[in-house]
């Protein structure tokens, strides 16, 4: 029989994975690398595919014409105001349909029959209504965020333990204090992953509503690229916009370690 006098090992250590930002970076260093050779090598076509140098070099000749400031300034502006537009109102009902009984049925009634539509389809309905211009393009980004924000909010809030809020009930706490200190902080994990999903999606749309009708921005440039068969350029654009969604995602990250410090 094991003696009871030594230490006891401590067990309850939790599921916490832990993040090593060494290794998602070497794991992207590493498939580029891949790619270079595999275009060094000859083991596949540049007509088609270009090669990372040729890429890094069409992003630099970009930079210094001014181009590609222009086009990822555009952009960038588009996908800021949209994605704050659709994420402000879609807390804003995703509230409303998680605390008050009022809202609930009817929210849920019309977000589940608007959230199925294809956003990208409604882009042509949006310049009708909208014109060519910023209008529709704001439009289209903010209706294809508002869905997922009101569903990640709603979802977020009835996840919270119940026990937690009739804890607060029991202690006599108001009702804006236990949404201000109970239901919002139990919700905000749902949300902020929400929020991984509306940037992404709107990224989506923003190189959408840009191919369809827009002078300047990394989706008009990328249907240019495409129409003139000029793949380096093509590609150039590509990697942009996943170094714009890698930004985001870096931001989200840095947002998620503030606001969730108390986890």
């Amino acid at each position: 029989m094991p003696s009871l006098d030594g230490p006891v090992t401590f067990r309850a250590r939790g599921f916490a994975p832990r993040e090593v930002r060494v290794a998602g970076a070497a794991t992207l260093v590493g498939l580029v690398a891949l790619w270079q050779a595999a275009a060094s090598f000859g083991w596949i076509s540049t007509t088609f595919l270009s090669d990372p140098a040729a890429i890094a070099r069409a992003l630099w000749l970009l930079a210094r014409s001014g181009e590609l400031w222009a086009h990822l300034s555009a952009s960038l502006q588009r996908l800021a105001i949209g994605w704050a537009v659709g994420t402000g109102t879609g807390l804003a009902l995703g509230l409303a349909i998680g605390l008050f009984t009022l809202a609930r049925s009817p929210g849920m009634a019309v977000v589940s029959a608007l959230f199925p539509i294809p956003k990208i389809a409604l882009v042509p309905l949006f310049i009708i209504w909208f014109g060519i211009g910023e209008g529709s393009k704001v439009v289209t980004l903010a209706f294809g965020v508002f869905f997922p924000t009101v569903i990640s909010t709603v979802s977020g809030i009835d996840g919270v333990p119940r026990a937690l809020i009739r804890m607060g009930q029991a202690f006599n706490l108001p009702w804006r204090s236990i949404v201000l200190k109970i239901v919002l902080p139990g919700a905000l994990p749902a949300i902020l992953s929400g929020f991984r999903i509306t940037t992404s999606t709107a990224i989506i749309l923003l190189v959408a509503a840009e191919m369809i009708g827009a002078e300047k921005g990394i989706g008009a440039f990328v249907l240019q690229a495409g129409n003139l068969y000029d793949i380096d350029n093509l590609l150039a654009g590509i990697m942009l916009l996943s170094l714009v969604g890698l930004v985001v995602a870096w931001v989200l990250g840095r947002l998620e370690k503030v606001l969730l410090a108390w986890r």
